[in-house]
């Protein structure tokens, strides 16, 4: 029997196929004849498909959710729908070449480049107490800030999401500095740069920008508080102006505007209410692009959360 690589939309009952898959679900379980078996949900950009490992050694039990792996098998049907019979499994390496972005939803520049794009505008900060503060967090975020999603479901959850969510702030940031001109752009850009940043200690994200749950110190502080607190630590790490520090924690604390959503405080200098309206303004965008991009000409979206319920209209014709 031909082996062939297929997408999940493309299987076929009866072909033999190598592919690669994300582990959506995976659980252990024993069959009617006592014996132990892995029921897997495997899934690609094209679907997904109930898909059991029979027979397993203690040595099979160590997949888990959200890891990429190649497998072959045999297509069947069962009770009129699709299965995938498993004969051999592996976790993806780096010498299969599999672009995640087939698996899962990605920001659409790499994390590479919009690292180096946040590194500029931290280039142009000219305080020296708040460049300090700035490089001190971003050194310590490490590795874990070029995948980490600004959300486990709401805006910008996606891999690189943090990275991308920022960026774009910052961009917005500088054109409406050239009409706001009394707005001082250290303060701006630095606090563009640390207010979702304690995000990565709120939620718990594999390497595939895949939230699984939120910790314990996100649930029960936050992500303003735990940035607020990371600002503390950094300016007295570096020595910072106390005022500088203040300054930057307000910042953080306000960016959320309501009591209800985690902000404490209003802002109460100018930085700090741009801040929250490029935070707010780049959520809802985000949110109506992707709206708009999941429906068809002449459509209406399904009410969106983030938007008070609101739905998007996708004109028929292209203005």
């Amino acid at each position: 029997m031909d082996i062939e690589f297929k997408t999940i939309s493309e299987f076929q009952a009866g072909k033999r196929v190598d592919g690669f898959f994300i582990v959506k679900k995976v659980e252990c379980k024993v069959s009617s004849n006592n014996k132990k078996y892995l029921d897997f949900t495997l899934g690609d950009k094209t679907g997904e498909i109930n898909s059991k490992l029979w027979n397993i050694t203690d040595e099979d039990e160590k997949f888990n959710i959200n890891t990429l792996v190649k497998v072959r098998g045999i297509v069947t049907e069962w009770q009129n729908a699709l299965q995938f019979k498993i004969e051999r499994i592996r976790e993806v390496i780096e010498e299969d070449g599999v672009d995640i972005a087939d698996f899962i939803p990605v920001a659409p520049f790499p994390a590479e480049v919009m690292y180096s794009e946040i590194m500029k505008y931290l280039s142009k900060i000219k305080n020296e107490d708040i460049k300090n503060i700035v490089e001190y967090i971003l050194d310590d975020c490490g590795e874990a800030l070029m995948y980490y999603p600004a959300a486990k479901s709401n805006h910008h959850a996606v891999r690189g999401g943090l990275l991308y969510h920022t960026t774009t702030m910052l961009k917005s940031a500088e054109k409406l500095c050239e009409i706001y001109d009394f707005l001082n752009t250290d303060l701006l850009y630095g606090g563009i740069i640390l207010h979702d940043v304690a995000k990565m200690e709120e939620m718990a994200s594999s390497e595939l920008g895949i939230v699984s749950e939120y910790t314990i110190e996100g649930q029960l502080l936050g992500h303003i508080v735990m940035g607020v607190k990371k600002v503390e630590m950094a300016a007295e790490k570096v020595g910072a102006d106390s005022e500088i520090k203040m300054l930057l924690e307000h910042m953080i604390l306000a960016h959320h505007y309501e009591p209800e959503y985690g902000s404490p405080k209003k802002p109460m200098i100018p930085e700090a209410e741009m801040l929250h309206r490029l935070d707010d303004l780049d959520a809802k965008m985000y949110d109506m692009r992707k709206a708009v991009q999941d429906i068809e000409p002449g459509q209406m979206s399904d009410r969106i959360w983030s938007l008070d319920k609101r739905t998007v209209y996708k004109p028929l014709k292209e203005i």
